[in-house]
């Protein structure tokens, strides 16, 4: 009786919070990622889904509102993506952006075309007083800066519908229409380009949703532990703990939410950066007494990589080998009468978007955690961090109390230094990018600019040689790159300017420290069109 009790108060509070859930319609614009994770900041859960999503699978989430992104496609073009209408008349708050804007409007009547003028970059909207009254602008200025990126506009819209905003490129560059619930936008309020773009947002999400814009980190806490108990029940668990801040953010909430039916297991898979297998253990462990299992499985990992240059393979062999390690100390613990069901993983939601999961993804990397795993896998994963990005795991952590030298860590891939070596992996190059590693971390770390920093992976270009000149000696030494980045979630970067001072000591340092390296190189290239790491 009371199991039946517990599950169905489980199922009435997982009703409830899809009820508060916001539905991002993904139509491959650039800033999708972005405007799921600002609507979570403003304090409103959000899930991106693909933009063919079948209107019964989308209405049968129940969501509180739904957001259509901007897109590269015109929406008077053959084969441009398009949505079914019933969505828009389902009685569910709707807001458009850009694209998602236009989409409403020729749905219902309005003309798109090709604008007389295109608007890129920064530009003014004027604010009608209907829209300064209205809903989605509230109290706005009568004139604000907007982003904007369109070469197509709204010519009109049907006498249904008020223009609450224009800008000289587009006669209607915002509408609303409160009795269908239906809004939009020309512009980008998502970027911060758009200095008032978050009230656009926090308008749509408390006035036209009706939510009460609570979505935080303990209610984050609160879901998850839910979740995570119905999943389990009895059954024990294991967690891979690779140093970085996922897996580590990830066991402290699972162990919040079973205790000791978590064992955390460390691979030491000799692909870590110097002195990272030993404050695993010191910084973490220690920190929340749980079970803990160090395996040393260099070998395992360097025989299985040995000759393989291909990063998509290296991705998918550490995987493999993941698993099969873990494997082991599940046999292990099995002869203690401890059975393990389930895997923990510190998957994240980038992890899972540039994976290729879900209909209409394109695979940009598989991550090993995520596309790279064997499918004969012998556990059922456990991934409580699957739908959160970087910067929300890094206040999940410090709420659970994940100490700071792990949770401010520099984000670092589960496949390790192996995808930071541009060619073969063995323990002459890792030692030597060990090293150069080491040199930039401490150099930044006591710089001013370390908090501009989102990561700097260091890349040994192994299959490279070049020629040099030290002492009186020529050399023929092996290049390094420098890949410092700024992001808020790893979705999208810039590459930091760091200071000439800077960069010249630790170019210094290294050609000095690490006499394998006779040339030290920076990538000055943005995300897009490159990824953060280079393979």
């Amino acid at each position: 009786m009371q199991i039946q009790q517990k599950q169905n108060v489980i199922g009435v509070w997982y009703n409830v919070l899809m009820s508060r859930t916001v539905i991002v319609m993904d139509f491959g614009g650039q800033y999708a990622q972005l405007i799921a994770r600002v609507v979570r900041e403003c304090g409103a859960y959000s899930e991106l889904v693909p933009w063919n999503t079948s209107a019964d699978e989308l209405l049968a989430k129940n969501p509180a509102g739904i957001i259509l992104t901007g897109g590269p496609s015109d929406v008077f073009a053959s084969g441009a993506p398009i949505i079914d209408k019933k969505i828009l008349l389902s009685d569910i708050p709707v807001l458009g952006i850009c694209y998602g804007f236009q989409l409403i409007a020729q749905l219902f009547g309005g003309i798109v075309d090709k604008a007389a003028l295109g608007e890129y970059g920064q530009t003014f909207a004027q604010i009608s007083d209907v829209g300064i009254s209205g809903l989605l602008l509230k109290d706005s200025p009568a004139k604000q800066e907007v982003w904007m990126s369109h070469g197509v506009a709204v010519e009109s819209m049907p006498s249904d519908f008020n223009v609450i905003a224009e800008t000289q490129g587009a006669r209607v560059a915002a509408f609303e229409n409160q009795i269908l619930d239906l809004y939009g936008v020309q512009w980008h309020p998502e970027v911060k380009h758009t200095p008032l773009g978050r009230q656009v947002f926090i308008n749509f999400l408390k006035s036209a949703c009706k939510l009460p814009l609570d979505y935080n980190c303990e209610s984050i806490i609160e879901e998850q532990v839910l979740k995570i108990r119905e999943q389990v029940k009895d059954s024990k668990v294991i967690c891979g703990l690779s140093g970085g801040v996922d897996s580590a953010v990830a066991a402290a909430l699972v162990h919040k939410a079973i205790g000791d039916q978590l064992t955390c297991v460390f691979i030491d898979h000799g692909l870590l950066r110097q002195d990272e297998a030993k404050q695993v253990e010191e910084d973490f462990v220690n920190s929340f007494g749980i079970k803990f299992i160090k395996r040393n499985e260099t070998g395992r990992f360097l025989t299985a990589l040995n000759g393989i240059r291909e990063p998509e393979t290296k991705r998918k062999i550490i995987g493999r080998e993941f698993i099969r390690s873990f494997e082991h100390a599940v046999r292990e613990l099995a002869q203690n009468n401890e059975d393990i069901n389930f895997l923990v993983q510190g998957t994240l939601y980038p992890d899972v978007v540039e994976s290729g999961v879900g209909a209409g993804a394109a695979n940009i990397k598989s991550h090993h955690n995520v596309g790279g795993l064997p499918d004969d896998l012998k556990f059922e994963l456990l991934e409580p961090l699957r739908t959160l990005f970087k910067d929300e795991v890094r206040s999940l952590g410090r709420s659970l109390g994940v100490p700071e030298v792990i949770v401010a860590r520099q984000p670092f891939p589960g496949p390790g230094l192996a995808i930071r070596i541009i060619g073969e992996v063995n323990n002459e190059h890792l030692d030597i990018l060990r090293r150069a590693d080491a040199i930039v971390r401490s150099v930044l770390e006591t710089s001013k600019q370390n908090e501009e920093i989102w990561q700097c992976p260091v890349v040994l270009l192994a299959d490279v040689r070049s020629v040099g000149v030290q002492g009186d000696s020529r050399t023929y030494g092996y290049p390094v790159v420098l890949r410092p980045v700024s992001s808020d979630d790893a979705m999208t970067a810039t590459w930091t300017k760091l200071d000439y001072e800077l960069l010249a000591k630790i170019s210094t340092r290294i050609t000095n420290e690490v006499r394998e390296v006779n040339r030290v190189v920076l990538d000055i290239t943005s995300k897009p069109p490159g990824t953060i790491e280079w393979e």
